[in-house]
């Protein structure tokens, strides 16, 4: 039976919105209330039979809007498992790009497109992951994690970044070839991670953000950084705190935030003076439950991948909030092209996490919540048809795709990236 709870909250999952009854209810919620918390079950709670209070549920009638027309026939097909759009990139090339003799693949989350010249740059956790050993990471390993291959061919141009990193996360280049990388997690020893790191085309290291091996909340200090992104004025923004996409309830969003735990962006100049941030563990409109992943559109506006949430948030360059976008899934990381085309990958929805979405690329126009192609994932029992996927895509100048494998893609996938093309 499909039970939807008219409230001042946000629409979270449900097991069968193919069903019209479900987007009836969805509709009816919708023309009653500002937003809707909607589920297939015996009661109103989430995936763990947490009920979650009206007022952490903030996303609104768009949301509800959203869900009762894109999963019905106006869209040409269902935003929820994929079908009916068309796959723009049906062509697979697993383990695509070159590694170096002697290594093995590792895991990966992190992947964008120089635009300086197009090619693909993007790291692998120095063979950690679902194919790596156990306790292998960057630190342990210390080989060279950033990756700059050639976009037809996957050979190798650069590669660097050895002993400074533990396990890298986001990635990005900038206007001018510089490349920025994540580092979220820490060491033993207390001595990396927790930072972001600049370099130059050539590798040198020129900055980093946040205090080496030391986690925190404050203005010094960074915990647990996703991405990095540089604004159209040369400002960086960070996405920090990976620790809110598990808190489903509004105690435990209570006692994450009384631990200091983060899920916020963090603005600095370019010579990496802190500006300011905005957000905390929560569902309201500029809060997170895991801030995954960040870019900036042709306006000048930075969305931000609110994985927890499974939204897409965005906000001016001052951290005011404008809108937001629902027909992505649980996603993990996006690109958005040239031609205002949105990439999202959908890496975790799953029985727990988002129940129904199958997890792959979703593909929409930047100013229109919805959906107009999709690259399905990887079928795995453990998720049953939802399967997964990757956590990073990056789109070059010729509609290649690009993945970035994460732990549970990498066995399925065979190496850190994936390339998706026409033919």
């Amino acid at each position: 039976m499909a039970i939807v709870s008219c409230s001042t909250g946000q629409l979270l999952t449900a097991k069968n919105l193919k069903s019209p009854g479900m987007i009836q209810q969805i509709r009816a919620c919708a023309r009653a209330s500002h937003s809707c918390y909607s589920r297939i079950g015996s009661s109103t709670q989430n995936a763990r039979g947490n009920v979650m209070p009206n007022k952490y549920l903030t996303a609104g009638l768009g949301a509800a809007l959203l869900f009762a027309g894109n999963v019905s026939a106006q869209t040409g097909g269902n935003i929820v498992t994929g079908e009916g759009f068309p796959n723009p990139a049906p062509v697979v090339e697993n383990e695509w790009g070159d590694l170096p003799a002697g290594r093995q693949w590792g895991s990966t989350a992190g992947i964008d497109i120089d635009p300086t010249d197009g090619h693909v740059v993007a790291y692998e956790r120095c063979g950690a992951g679902a194919l790596g050993g156990q306790g292998i990471n960057c630190d342990s390993n210390p080989v060279d994690p950033i990756f700059k291959f050639d976009r037809h061919t996957g050979e190798v141009l650069a590669n660097f970044g050895a002993g400074i990193m533990v396990t890298p996360h986001g990635i990005h280049v900038d206007d001018e070839g510089n490349i920025w990388v994540a580092d979220f997690a820490g060491n033993a020893e207390g001595t990396k991670g927790h930072q972001v790191h600049k370099f130059n085309p050539d590798g040198e290291l020129l900055m980093s953000l946040g205090t080496a091996g030391q986690p925190g909340n404050d203005s010094a200090h960074l915990n647990q950084p996703n991405d990095v992104i540089v604004g159209p004025d040369g400002s960086i923004y960070v996405a920090d705190g990976h620790s809110g996409q598990g808190m489903l309830n509004a105690q435990a969003l209570e006692e994450g935030r009384a631990a200091g735990l983060t899920a916020r962006i963090v603005k600095y100049a370019p010579d990496g003076t802190y500006i300011k941030e905005w957000g905390q563990l929560g569902t309201a409109h500029g809060d997170f439950r895991t801030p995954h992943a960040l870019e900036f559109d042709s306006q000048g506006r930075l969305w931000v991948a609110d994985r927890g949430n499974h939204r897409l948030e965005i906000f001016d360059q001052d951290g005011n909030y404008l809108e937001s976008r629902y027909s992505y899934g649980r996603i993990s990381g996006f690109f958005i092209t040239d031609d205002d085309m949105v990439y999202a990958i959908d890496s975790e929805s799953g029985p727990l996490r988002h129940e129904a979405w199958h997890c792959g690329v979703r593909i929409g126009p930047l100013d229109e919540d919805r959906i107009v192609g999709f690259i399905p994932g990887y079928q795995t029992e453990s998720r049953g048809e939802q399967g997964t996927a990757g956590e990073g895509v990056a789109v070059d100048a010729d509609g290649n795709v690009f993945a970035a494998e994460g732990p549970a893609s990498l066995p399925l996938a065979g190496g850190a990236f994936t390339k998706y093309s026409a033919r």
